[in-house]
C-alpha cells in the first residue's frame, strides 16, 4: 500500500497510515520518533527504532551490499507483488552463490544465524528502499509532486535455509538463533490480532508518541519526551492511526523421524510456532511444513502459581519467518514430500525397474520375515502405490485382512507403515473417534483449535489400523473418510472440512477367535455392510494344518533366527542386488495364476529390497507416475469379474 504524505519535511517516518493509496494527507508529527537526518533511509526508524543512523556503521554497509545485489538481480523481484504482500521471498542458496555479495558481507552466514533480527532487518530495509525508489520514479513520471513517500514495513521470507534442525536439538543453545525445522502440523489456532506499535497520549500535555510492543508485550512509555513535561502517566490510543496491529496465529508441529531415529517408548516431540502477517492461514492440520524462524522463549503457566517456591520456567517456541508447505491440495499428481532422493537412490531405483520379475520381487520384499501370504502382500503393496486420482473416483484402495490369530497380520501392517512414504500405524483398541479424525480443543480465552487425527495426518499416504474389530464404536467415523476422502467437523460452531486422501489398511480377528466358514465376513467381524463395502480388497486367512507348508514355515523361522542364511533385512540403496535365482517357466507364464507366480520356489534364495529403498521406490512411483493407465486386458478382467458376481 502506497501513501503520499505531504509537508512532512526530510524526516525518517516510522508509522503506517491506513489511507487510500496515493492519497495526499497531512502527517501528524510525533517528535519522540522522528529526528531529521539528512541522507537517512526514509524507513530507518521503522526497522531500527533504537539505533541512530550513521553512514559509517556496519549496519549501513550491510544494507548497501544487499542493495547492490538487488540492483543486479531486478528480474527476480516483482514490485507489484512485494507491494501487495508486504513481503518477498529470498532464496539463500542463490544469494550465497553471489561472490560480490559475499565479499561485501563476508560474515553473512554467521550474522544470519546468531543475529537474525539485525540481519533480516538489513535485508528488509534494502528491499524497502528499492521499492520506494521505484515508486518515486513512477510518481515523477506522472508529474505528482511528493516530498515524502511512506510504505508499510516489508518483511523478508528466507527460504532454503540449512541445515534443518531436529526438534531434539532445540535447546537453550539455540535461543535467539535462526533455525529451520520440518514437521507435521497437528494443531492450528485461530487468527488473532497482535499489537506491534501502540500510540500513547500524555495526560498532562496530550503529546502523542509511539512505542514498539516487542513480542506483543504491553510496553508503555517511561516518560514524556515533550520539553518541559515530566509526566509519567499515559493513555493508550487504540484507535490512533499510528497504532498498528498484525495478524497472529499459533501452530504446533510434531517431529518427523526416520526409522533409525525413532526412540521407542517416547512421546513424539512438539514445538509451537507463531506466524504473522501473510503467513497466517497457510497450513492446515496434517500438512508437512518447513518453518524457518527465530527460537524464543516464553514464561509458562507453572511459574505463575508456584512463584514463591519454583524458579521461573520457560518453554521454547519459534517465531516463524517463512513457511514452506509441501502439501499439494490440487487434483494433480501426488507429492511424496517426506522422502528425499539422492543420486545413489536413482541408480538403485533404475536397477529395480530393470528386473524382469519386479512385482514378484517387491511383493517378497514386503515384510520378508513373514513366510507366505503372497497375495495378501500383493494387495497391501498395491494399496500403498494407489491409483489414478480425478473425477468422481478415488485412487486410494482400502484393504481388509481377516484371519485367525498368529498369522502375522500385525507384522505386515507395521511393515506397510514403515515402507510407506507417509504412513500412520494405530491400534483399534486404543484409538477413539476423535483420535482418528479431528479434535477440537479449547484455548485460552474460550477459542477453539483444531488438532489432527490419524486419518488427517496420513493424508496422501496410508493409515494402518490394527485390531479393527475392537473399535466398533469408531466405525461410523470412517464411513465418510473412506469414500469421500474428507473429514467434516461440525462442533462448537465450527464447520470445516479437512482432506483425508489416505488408503486404509486394516486387520481384524474374527469373533470367537477363529474364522467360521459357515458365516459371512460381516457376521464373523460384526461389521455393518456399509463399512464393509468401502473395502476394495478383503483377504481371509485361515490357520489350517498342512504338513508341507508347516515344514517350509518352520525352516524359514529356523533360518531366520539361526542365521543360516543372509538376513532378509540386509541391503541398502548403495549396494542393492535385485536378483532371483528361480528360472522355472511358471514364473513368467501369464497363463499361470498370480498366486502361484508370486510364490518362492523351495530352496530359492532372493536378495530382497531393503525397507528404506522400498520406501523410496514407492515414493518415486507416486511422484512421477501419478496416473497409471489400465490396459484393455486388465479392464476386461475386471469387467467380467463384476458381471459374474
Amino acid at each position: 500500500m502506497l501513501v503520499i504524505i505531504a509537508n512532512a519535511g526530510n524526516q525518517c517516518s516510522s508509522q503506517e497510515s491506513y489511507t487510500t493509496p496515493r492519497e495526499t494527507t497531512k502527517q501528524i508529527a510525533i517528535d519522540s520518533l522522528f529526528t531529521p537526518i539528512p541522507g537517512c533511509y526514509k524507513a530507518w526508524k521503522l526497522y531500527f527504532p533504537m539505533e541512530e543512523y550513521n553512514t559509517a556503521s556496519p549496519t549501513v554497509n550491510k544494507i548497501k551490499s544487499f542493495e547492490k545485489y538487488i540492483d543486479k538481480n531486478k528480474d527476480l523481484y516483482s514490485i507489484s507483488e512485494i507491494e501487495k504482500r508486504k513481503a518477498f521471498n529470498l532464496d539463500l542458496k542463490v544469494l550465497k552463490k553471489d561472490e560480490k555479495f559475499m565479499n561485501d558481507w563476508p560474515d553473512f552466514e554467521d550474522n544470519l544465524s546468531n543475529q537474525p533480527d539485525l540481519s533480516l532487518n538489513c535485508l528488509s530495509l534494502a528491499m524497502h528502499q528499492f521499492v520506494l525508489s521505484h515508486l518515486e520514479k513512477e510518481l515523477q513520471e506522472e508529474n505528482v509532486v511528493t516530498e515524502n513517500i511512506s510504505l508499510p514495513m516489508i518483511k523478508v521470507r528466507p527460504i532454503n535455509y540449512e541445515p534443518v534442525v531436529q526438534m531434539k536439538h532445540l535447546t537453550a543453545n539455540t535461543f535467539g538463533k535462526l533455525v529451520s525445522i520440518q514437521g507435521t502440523v497437528i494443531r492450528v489456532g485461530q487468527i488473532k490480532l497482535l499489537c506491534a506499535w501502540l500510540a500513547f497520549s500524555c495526560w498532562r500535555c496530550a503529546h502523542v508518541q509511539c512505542v514498539a510492543q516487542i513480542d506483543g508485550a504491553y510496553t508503555p512509555p517511561t516518560s514524556c519526551l515533550q520539553a518541559g513535561c515530566q509526566s509519567r502517566t499515559f493513555r493508550p490510543l487504540y484507535s490512533s492511526p499510528y497504532t498498528q496491529t498484525v495478524n497472529w496465529q499459533t501452530v504446533k508441529l510434531q517431529e518427523i523421524l526416520a526409522d533409525d531415529q525413532r526412540d521407542r517408548g517416547r512421546v513424539p516431540r512438539t514445538v509451537e510456532c507463531e506466524l504473522h502477517d501473510e503467513l497466517v492461514d497457510c497450513c492446515s492440520p496434517g500438512d508437512v511444513v518447513s518453518i524457518t524462524g527465530i527460537v524464543k522463549i516464553r514464561s509458562s503457566d507453572e511459574s505463575s502459581y508456584r512463584r514463591s517456591k519454583a524458579p521461573s520456567v520457560y518453554f521454547i517456541y519459534i517465531e516463524g519467518k517463512s513457511v514452506l508447505n509441501t502439501k499439494n491440495y490440487s487434483s494433480g499428481p501426488k507429492q511424496s514430500s517426506d522422502v528425499e532422493f539422492t543420486t545413489n537412490d536413482y541408480y538403485a531405483i533404475q536397477e529395480i525397474q530393470a528386473n524382469p520379475q519386479l512385482f514378484r520381487l517387491a511383493v517378497n520384499s514386503l515384510c520378508p520375515t513373514i513366510y507366505g501370504h503372497e497375495m495378501v502382500k500383493a494387495g497391501l503393496l498395491l494399496g500403498l502405490l494407489g491409483g489414478a486420482q480425478g473425477g468422481c473416483k478415488r485412487g486410494d484402495s482400502h484393504v481388509l485382512v481377516v484371519g485367525d490369530p498368529g498369522l502375522g497380520k500385525s507384522q505386515m501392517l507395521q511393515a506397510c507403515s514403515m515402507v510407506a512414504p507417509r504412513g500412520v500405524y494405530v491400534c483399534g483398541n486404543t484409538s477413539t473417534s476423535s483420535g482418528l479424525t479431528v479434535t477440537l480443543t479449547r484455548e485460552g480465552g474460550g477459542n477453539f483449535a483444531l488438532e489432527a487425527g490419524a486419518l488427517v495426518l496420513a493424508d496422501q499416504g496410508c493409515c494402518c489400523i490394527d485390531e479393527f474389530d475392537k473399535m466398533s464404536s469408531q466405525h461410523q467415523a470412517l464411513l465418510e473418510a473412506m469414500e469421500q476422502q474428507v473429514i467434516s467437523i461440525t462442533k462448537a460452531g465450527i464447520i470445516c472440512t479437512l482432506p483425508a486422501r489416505t488408503s486404509i489398511l486394516a486387520a481384524a480377528n474374527p469373533v470367537g477367535g477363529h474364522y467360521n466358514r459357515a458365516k459371512t465376513v460381516s457376521e464373523n467381524l460384526r461389521l455393518g455392510s456399509a463399512l464393509l463395502s468401502r473395502f476394495d480388497l478383503v483377504f481371509i486367512l485361515q490357520d489350517r494344518p498342512d504338513e508341507y507348508l508347516d515344514t517350509l514355515l518352520s525352516e524359514h523361522v529356523m533360518s531366520l533366527y539361526s542365521h543360516l542364511k543372509v538376513s532378509s533385512t540386509a541391503g541398502d540403496s548403495s549396494s542393492f542386488v535385485g536378483s532371483m535365482s528361480c528360472t522355472e517357466p511358471d514364473v513368467l507364464n501369464p497363463n499361470v495364476p498370480l498366486s502361484k507366480r508370486l510364490k518362492l520356489c523351495p530352496g530359492e534364495d532372493i536378495s530382497p529390497i531393503s525397507p528404506v529403498l522400498l520406501r523410496k521406490y514407492i515414493a518415486y512411483a507416486k511422484k512421477y507416475i501419478p496416473s497409471p493407465e489400465l490396459s484393455p486386458e486388465a479392464g476386461s478382467v475386471l469387467q467380467n469379474f463384476y458381471l459374474a458376481a
